[in-house]
């Protein structure tokens, strides 16, 4: 009976001391998180003046004439310097950013092994030492918010590279355009037409990116025309056939329906496109009495199903995607595998009112 006390005081301190780890990982995961931010912070600014300097270097490769070689070298040894600085800080973030996987690693490990020793009854419930195990419904809202910030940040991302870099470019042309009004004035029409090329080009991507945020045209029409507009768009942009079918009565739906099923579309297309480098894909969407189905189908590279569904994966993009279909009492069928294409589709429940 003493020798049980002691075996089971050793393990309760063994336990205490595995959640003393646990919750240092977790401060240690907080704060490569801020780490990380700050990081991508820099590197996104490095990234902006980088497309600047970029740009304004090239201005200069048109003006080596008319322009004083003090000039030139400044331009491009800031070139040089920001390069630098960025090479840097990339190689920095993917560090902190391999640092993180390995510590959720860890943490998960440690997580397991202290649920596993509450389960089999090691230490009383009542012992407030292990950490409180998350249930499936907040796991699914936590990696829900994870998708929505993730879309964010590319969007943000999209935003640097694109109408920011080019709306900052606009004062470096008009600064070169006001040089030329009095000593040739030609070379300022051409600068001035180069300039409002660049605004028009500009303007449309920034119509893309409202559209990518939300289509006001979904709540105006439903989820059928944006569909439709959203396809035709891609089509345009992207140089692929992406023939659409619609079966069914075409009709309103809820709009967190509506809202699941442009943004189901919206993903596996995106999806097909930029991670399976599909040529052809197809699109159904069949609005029956009961239910709105939805399948997406390309010829692309294919991927194993079974590792990007799992739950630890890093790519969450699919697996959200599934949960917000289930936790509307959906389902979802994914058949892949690779050099063989994929076929995604989901379908979710709908009030018989709505038909």
């Amino acid at each position: 009976m003493a020798e049980e006390s002691v075996n089971g005081n050793s393990f309760q301190q063994f336990f205490e001391e595995a959640s003393k780890d646990f919750e240092q990982t977790q401060r240690d995961l907080k704060e490569i998180d801020i780490l990380i931010k700050q990081s991508a912070a820099e590197v996104e600014r490095l990234a902006q003046r980088n497309a600047q300097a970029t740009s304004y270097a090239k201005q200069l490769q048109t003006n080596f004439e008319t322009l004083p070689r003090e000039d030139i070298k400044d331009a491009y040894e800031a070139l040089n310097d920001v390069q630098q600085r960025l090479f840097t800080m990339r190689g920095q973030l993917e560090k902190l950013q391999s640092d993180q996987r390995n510590l959720e690693r860890l943490l998960k490990f440690q997580q397991q092994f202290l649920e596993i020793a509450e389960d089999v009854g090691a230490l009383p419930v009542s012992s407030g030492k292990a950490p409180k195990r998350l249930g499936s419904d907040q796991s699914s809202v936590i990696r829900v918010i994870q998708t929505e910030e993730l879309s964010r940040q590319s969007l943000v991302r999209r935003m640097h590279d694109g109408p920011a870099s080019s709306l900052s470019n606009f004062i470096l042309q008009a600064e070169i355009c006001q040089r030329f009004f009095d000593v040739n004035p030609d070379r300022a029409r051409t600068e001035l037409n180069a300039l409002k090329s660049v605004a028009a080009s500009t303007f449309n991507d920034v119509k893309d990116f409202i559209f990518d945020l939300r289509p006001m045209m979904l709540d105006d029409l439903g989820a059928v025309p944006t569909l439709r507009r959203y396809v035709e768009s891609f089509q345009e942009k992207n140089g692929i056939s992406v023939p659409i079918t619609v079966t069914g009565v075409e009709r309103r739906l809820e709009s967190h329906i509506e809202v699941t099923i442009f943004r189901g579309v919206q993903e596996l297309l995106t999806n097909a496109l930029a991670h399976a480098q599909a040529t052809q894909i197809q699109v159904a969407l069949d609005l029956a009495q009961e239910q709105v189905q939805a399948s997406v189908e390309d010829n692309g590279s294919g991927f194993n199903v079974d590792e990007t569904l799992n739950v630890n994966s890093n790519t969450i993009g699919l697996t959200s995607l599934r949960e917000r279909i289930e936790m509307l009492g959906g389902q979802i069928n994914i058949q892949s595998s690779l050099g063989q294409g994929t076929r995604v589709q989901f379908s979710i429940p709908i009030a018989a009112e709505n038909f």
